[in-house]
């Protein structure tokens, strides 16, 4: 599973020209789901996630969690985030997972962060979406699963 996180100050998706989930404070999360991954790797970058201290204290230093500062989150799926693009001009999506297996771990993966009681917002599966953000920092950061130590 791979996600790409950015610290925002507020974010929205659209689809059809209705939002379908809205944020102030806290973290747009792009997540993509590759045919190898499991409920564990959607456990285990939840439980991550809830707790990085990438907002910053008195003292200007990233030292607080999304739960200190009563952030939110916007998930939405996106299944370019496994895109090869190492052969000609045409990116190849061959390590995506199928989109039963994504849905499924996508929406695992958010009911893994709401247990962590954070407030989750969503995109569509599958949709044609337009996310808006506006990045806080910038601050962005790549999680991938398989890099763990």
């Amino acid at each position: 599973m791979r996600i790409v996180l950015q610290r925002v100050k507020h974010a929205s998706v659209t689809v059809e020209g209705q939002i379908t989930g809205a944020i102030q404070q806290g973290f747009l999360l792009l997540v993509g789901v590759s045919h190898e991954d499991t409920l564990q790797d959607a456990e285990l970058l939840a439980s991550k996630i809830a707790k990085l201290r990438i907002f910053n204290d008195q003292d200007g230093k990233m030292n607080l969690s999304i739960d200190q500062v009563g952030g939110q989150i916007l998930s939405v799926s996106q299944f370019t985030l496994f895109a090869d693009w190492r052969k000609g001009n045409r990116p190849s999506f061959i390590r995506a997972a199928k989109p039963e297996q994504a849905k499924a771990l996508w929406e695992e993966f958010n009911h893994f962060l709401r247990k962590q009681g954070l407030d989750v917002q969503t995109g569509i599966f599958a949709a044609d979406m337009k996310v808006e953000l506006f990045n806080d920092g910038p601050v962005t950061l790549i999680l991938d699963s398989k890099e763990t130590a």
